[in-house]
């Protein structure tokens, strides 16, 4: 009984390190060179996160490394999204990334495992960035 006792104390206390790091990550949203800004305007609010971006050859897609990821289903919801790129917002057309292409970019983009760890081990999600002309409304 004691063995689970510990067993349970140690689970609590990792659930509680990722609950602990994922709320501050998406509290201070660290940037870096392999960050991007997206607006989503899912229900006509727009709401503006950081996220990781991705590349595979010329095409772009950004990551959903963490188990909080409203902005994804915001932008599977509405596909139109604002990437902040050189101080303008450019849009896009956001697209899930196929089972292929998530199996391609994944290897070419793997994850350090202590990040893995820190996070959780969430699964990876993938959309794809299509650029989109506005004036005729995409």
């Amino acid at each position: 009984m004691q063995k689970l006792k510990i067993v349970g104390i140690v689970f609590l206390c990792y659930a509680a390190a990722v609950a602990t790091f994922e709320s501050l990550l998406g509290y201070f949203q660290p940037t870096s060179s392999e960050t991007l800004q997206i607006t989503t305007y899912a229900q006509g609010e727009p709401k503006t996160r950081v996220v990781n971006q991705l590349s595979r050859g010329e095409t772009l897609y950004v990551a959903a490394n963490h188990w909080p990821r409203r902005w994804y289903y915001e932008a599977t919801e509405n596909p139109r999204v604002g990437i902040q790129l050189n101080d303008e917002t450019v849009f896009f057309r956001a697209t899930p990334a196929s089972l292929q292409e998530h199996e391609q970019v994944s290897a070419k983009n793997p994850l350090p495992f202590s990040f893995r760890l820190l996070t959780g081990f969430p699964p990876r999600k993938f959309l794809r960035l299509e650029k989109i002309d506005e004036s005729t409304n995409s």
